[in-house]
């Protein structure tokens, strides 16, 4: 797998690997109805920075990282990640979570923080759990699932230094 930086051309890309899981609602509080053009500008917004994960001539992962606040938080990174579902189980998002937290390192942040990991989302809780993160608080009910009605939301801190 490489992991390198988004470019203009990885859009389409990119929005095949969103929208299933914007339409399935099951993991982002992304609206499900939500269009290609306001996807692709919330995903590839100038304050994220957007990278893709590539196995031979597909597209199977993207992530992006940020400070999850500025000012006296800016110290805190925020990723959201994606992966593509012909990339389901393979290593994926553990490869963008090892570059996410090395990449992190290096634009010296101290910590990465994810703000709403949906509790149903059992296998990403796992993972994320697996690198050291803890989960720090819960919010009971704070997410409506699409089929398991409303089920609570994990935020998860994990130390960088």
């Amino acid at each position: 797998m490489l992991i390198r930086p988004a470019a203009n051309e990885d859009a389409n890309s990119v929005w095949a690997i969103m929208e299933p899981i914007i339409r399935a609602g099951e993991t982002y509080t992304l609206p499900r109805d939500m269009d290609k053009e306001s996807a692709l500008a919330y995903w590839l917004s100038a304050a994220h920075e957007v990278f893709v994960v590539e196995e031979g001539s597909a597209t199977v992962g993207t992530y992006f990282l940020q400070a999850n606040h500025q000012g006296g938080g800016a110290h805190v990174a925020n990723c959201g990640y994606m992966t593509a579902v012909s990339g389901t189980g393979r290593g994926v998002a553990r490869a963008m979570c090892t570059h996410s937290l090395d990449r992190a390192r290096e634009r010296g942040f101290r910590a990465m923080q994810f703000n709403f990991v949906i509790s149903t989302n059992d296998r990403a809780v796992r993972l994320w759990q697996s690198f050291g993160f803890e989960i720090v608080g819960r919010l009971p009910g704070a997410f409506q699932h699409p089929t398991q009605g409303y089920v609570d939301a994990y935020v998860l801190y994990c130390n960088l230094w």
